[in-house]
């Protein structure tokens, strides 16, 4: 969950609303005070925090945060429109916030910080769980230890022995314990440094303490394949934030990125009871952090827009085509890569088309579906830079099909006209 403190009331229902329709649990807190009380009765993974309020100001809040012991880890951001000075933004982080941003600010980029410092959040606490876990697993060998020293005088010194060992082993795994507690505290441009040791201690636990426990080996490497994934999202995060920048394209393969997604969404899937079916896709030259939001963003837009009592069914498959065109005959040996993903769905007109991809638009009320209406946006954005198109067949109560087209390499673009409706 994440806690939202402002005292004006339209600033925290804006931003409610944004981090809800990308599935994020959010409460909120009109002053410092307020915001404290609730901080210590529930668990929050990420603190947005105005600066100037009446009362206690955002930086007195973010200092009382920190000095806690329950609540010290906990991120905070500041978003400040006034002090917007270099010495208001150092005096954030002097005073325990760990980014700074300022208004108007770009909804894409806080919406990829909130993820990069949730999930780091969440990483670190399951780290710090399997921490406390193993080190009742050592007192528990000590006891078990000192019993075979009692019972067998001559196993006197490989007793001891062991002993010293795990107690170092305990030290050490303290001594990780307190680093990781310090990676809530860095600001998005260090997270790498952070990162590496998270990837690095773990295989340290893997190799020196889990050998053999078949039950923790799975879970370990969880951990490491999305600490992985966390040090691809740092790189994306910056290069999305660069729009003035030249963009970087690779070949990526797109059941891996389509896979990791599904795998982000799992418990919005489960609790829809939603039937996702996919079919093999090809590789394709792509930003691969952007186009995982591309996947997010249109499945979760099929999970969110579901007929009621009726369970989601979601299917993802693809074809080539020899020309940028949606209409186009499929061609086994074409240079665009056309991307389906259909549902079973409420639909809409189409006669709305174009209102679904334009920023802040909506075609339902806030009482009947949440969201503000940047999502398919966001995909417009993301599939314009890829030099490809975005469109949708749909009819009202039928479902809807998003067709993304995609060059398979950039290269090509400059040598096919566009032939879309």
């Amino acid at each position: 969950m994440i806690l939202l403190v402002d005292d004006k009331q339209e600033n925290l229902y804006s931003l409610k609303t944004l981090l809800q329709l990308h599935a994020y649990d959010a409460d909120t807190a009109a002053s410092g005070e307020e915001a404290l009380k609730k901080i210590l009765r529930n668990d929050y993974a990420l603190v947005i925090l105005d600066v100037q309020m009446p009362g206690m100001d955002g930086y007195e809040v973010a200092e009382t945060i920190t000095g806690y012991s329950k609540t010290k880890n906990i991120p905070i951001i500041f978003l400040s429109a006034v002090n917007i000075d270099k010495r208001f933004i150092a005096k954030g982080y002097a005073s325990g916030g760990v980014d700074y941003i300022t208004k108007p600010f770009d909804p894409d980029l806080l919406l990829l910080k909130v993820k990069t410092f949730c999930k780091l959040y969440e990483q670190t606490k399951a780290l710090k769980t399997m921490q406390e876990t193993l080190k009742e697993e050592i007192e528990i060998r000590k006891q078990t230890q000192k019993a075979l020293e009692e019972a067998n005088l001559r196993l006197e010194d490989k007793v001891e022995e062991r002993t010293k060992a795990l107690s170092q082993a305990n030290k050490e795994l303290e001594t990780s314990n307190a680093e990781l507690q310090q990676y809530a505290s860095v600001a998005s441009h260090d997270l790498q440094e952070p990162l590496r040791k998270i990837i690095t201690f773990t295989g340290v636990v893997r190799e020196k303490f889990l050998a053999g426990h078949s039950e923790a080996e799975p879970y370990m490497k969880k951990v490491a394949s999305a600490a992985e994934r966390m040090r691809s999202l740092i790189n994306d995060l910056l290069n999305y934030s660069k729009l003035s920048s030249a963009v970087h394209f690779k070949p990526a393969n797109l059941n891996q990125i389509l896979n990791e997604t599904l795998s982000d969404l799992e418990l919005s899937i489960h609790e829809k009871g939603a039937k996702v079916t996919v079919e093999e896709l090809p590789s394709a030259e792509v930003i691969p952090g952007q186009i995982r939001q591309v996947f997010q963003n249109i499945i979760s837009n099929s999970l969110k827009f579901s007929k009621i009592n009726t369970s989601p069914e979601i299917k993802i498959w693809s074809d080539l085509t020899a020309s940028k065109s949606f209409d186009a005959p499929a061609n086994s040996k074409g240079k665009y890569l056309r991307i389906y993903i259909r549902d079973n769905g409420i639909g809409f007109n189409e006669q709305f088309l174009g209102k679904v991809f334009t920023l802040f638009q909506r075609l339902h009320g806030r009482s009947e579906y949440e969201g503000t209406g940047i999502g398919l946006a966001i995909v417009k954005k993301i599939i314009e830079k890829h030099n490809g198109l975005v469109t949708a067949k749909t009819k009202e109560g039928e479902g809807a099909t998003f067709i993304v087209l995609l060059p398979l390499q950039q290269s090509l673009v400059s040598a096919q006209p566009i032939l879309h409706r």
